[in-house]
């Protein structure tokens, strides 16, 4: 097969029931409501170069 091939028998017979929602993901599960905050010295010129060199290291390995 070349690329883009497909082999026709994978495609017949997948019938999906709708009606089964034991497989359903539930988007709102782990939904929370809430606030988060905290408190940091470094202002966001210290991050920026602190992200920058976080960058250039992963950029060397």
């Amino acid at each position: 097969m070349g690329f883009g091939s497909y082999d026709e028998s994978e495609q017949q017979n997948q019938d999906v029931s709708a009606d089964d929602d034991s497989e359903g993901v539930s988007v709102h599960e782990n939904q929370h409501e809430g606030e988060i905050t905290f408190e940091t010295d470094a202002d966001t010129d210290d991050l920026v170069d602190q992200l920058a060199e976080i960058k250039d290291g992963a950029d060397e390995e």
